[in-house]
């Protein structure tokens, strides 16, 4: 449990939280707006759930406002519940989602029996279907066009940075994965199935999410034709899954250990050292700013990435470190500490990054366009979650928390909220009932059948619907436990 006391855990801990209450309220937030505006009463609306009490509710009533806190929920009969014109504005004390009780709906919030009486105008079952479709619809519209809107901001405030791959003219790093595959150290990739990739992105989402299988290279001056496998992506997401738990630590505490094992193919980076940290291993050897590292323990590490891998084999272990000064080959010893880190960083400003400025209203469409291509990347994906490999590699909170970085970064953290924003929009649309999908499924074959399903029907639905999430969920944090402790 050392992990609790990491500055690192609290950090992004931080981050996931703030993005999820932004993203639920906002998500709870559509359904309200929607329902209030055809006149349905919202009884109550909750950010994080409130079993037999609430850290904070609010509601006006008899001409101004109540305030209440630490306080038992609202029962029938007290002053509180007199007053059901009004919505009860609440924070629950159960991190695990939100919600907005409409009256007159079969949900979480109400059974059948709670509808025992004649429907009210005011009340959700009393609205024709359209309008109800619209309400259920309010929280994944407003999920959806929320991080349109977050990407069109991110375009205009800080505009895009792309490492064009034809800049990257040292070839490119492959994993063990892409060897086996008939790649060789510092190919360049010249096209995938015809079309030339503009990134490294490009090149990923070609071969694993899009299955496009004819890569061709550039090895040295020869041009040579790779047939990539029909599994590449299950292999992929295999070896990912086959981490043991000391290995998944290194990668959630260094990032070149992270990006050698989880990421396909990287930019060659030569050894030359741009910093040198103080009372590290690098230091006491005088390895200093501009030397040009090519050796670990007489094994050749001619790019940073192979380096770090020769590093990461000798821990608390005594080094020699092979390199070039001025033109002169020289050789230094040093004690690797546990880490399997000598203190440097290595120069990576050696390619031409790309940067593109929006002005606002060039940054709409190009905001929408990366939000669809997020969207549109996401549900090719899906398809990898019904293989064994895709569901061992399913992540819950632990998993969407790794995504955030070590510091806090604006940039980040609102891109990371609209990818996360777009996640919450698509889950919420699959028909599954107790989800917003799958009351819309159940409102389109009305629209369709012109027959209403009954109330009872409704609530058995949400109960089936309720189990299939909780399973989903036990699968999604279980495969995260197991991870953390195994």
């Amino acid at each position: 449990m050392d992990f609790l006391t990491s500055p690192t855990f609290w950090i992004k801990t931080l981050q996931l939280l703030g993005s999820l209450v932004f993203l639920i309220f906002i998500h709870e937030l559509g359904h309200c707006l929607i329902a209030k505006l055809f006149h349905v009463r919202v009884e109550k609306f909750y950010l994080f759930f409130n079993p037999r009490f609430s850290l904070f509710r609010m509601k006006k009533f008899d001409g101004k406002w109540h305030f209440a806190f630490l306080a038992k929920n609202t029962e029938e009969g007290d002053e509180w519940s007199q007053h059901p014109e009004n919505t009860e504005w609440g924070l629950g004390w159960l991190p695990l989602g939100g919600y907005c009780a409409i009256a007159g709906m079969v949900d979480e919030t109400h059974s059948t029996e709670d509808l025992a009486a004649e429907p009210q105008e005011w009340e959700f079952r009393s609205k024709p279907a359209w309008q109800r479709l619209l309400i259920i619809m309010g929280g994944i519209l407003v999920n959806f066009i929320g991080a349109l809107v977050i990407f069109t901001m991110i375009f205009w405030h800080w505009g895009q940075d792309t490492l064009p791959l034809r800049n990257v003219n040292t070839g490119l790093y492959y994993s063990e994965i892409m060897l086996d595959e008939g790649f060789a150290q510092q190919d360049r990739i010249l096209s995938i199935d015809g079309e030339e990739p503009e990134t490294l992105s490009d090149v990923i989402q070609a071969i694993i999410i899009d299955k496009k299988r004819n890569v061709t290279v550039l090895r040295g001056s020869d041009t040579i034709q790779l047939t990539m496998s029909e599994d590449l992506d299950k292999r992929y997401l295999a070896a990912n899954n086959a981490f043991d738990k000391a290995e998944r630590e290194k990668a959630r505490n260094d990032k070149n250990y992270y990006k050698r094992h989880f990421v396909l193919l990287s930019e060659w980076i030569p050894c030359v050292v741009d910093s040198v940290f103080p009372d590290n291993a690098a230091y006491y050897a005088g390895i200093r700013k501009g030397d040009s590292i090519v050796a670990v323990a007489g094994v050749p590490t001619p790019c940073n990435d192979l380096m770090q891998a020769e590093l990461q084999r000798h821990p608390c272990d005594s080094v020699t470190v092979d390199y070039y000064r001025d033109g002169a080959l020289q050789q230094a010893r040093m004690f690797i500490g546990d880490q399997g880190k000598m203190g440097v960083i290595v120069k990576r400003d050696i390619f031409e990054f790309e940067h593109q400025d929006y002005s606002f209203w060039q940054a709409i469409p190009a905001g929408i366009k990366y939000g669809w291509d997020v969207l549109a990347n996401y549900v090719k994906q899906m398809r990898l979650v019904f293989s064994k490999e895709g569901a061992q590699a399913v992540g819950g909170f632990g998993a969407i928390g790794s995504m955030f970085p070590a510091f806090w970064s604006w940039y980040t953290f609102w891109h990371m909220t609209a990818f996360l924003s777009i996640i919450l929009a698509f889950m919420n649309f699959l028909p599954i009932p107790a989800l917003d999908g799958g009351y819309i499924l159940f409102l389109l074959v009305e629209i369709i059948t012109r027959r209403k399903p009954s109330d009872t029907f409704l609530e058995k639905a949400n109960e089936v619907g309720f189990w299939i999430l909780i399973a989903l969920l036990i699968l999604a944090n279980g495969n995260d436990i197991l991870k953390l402790f195994f």
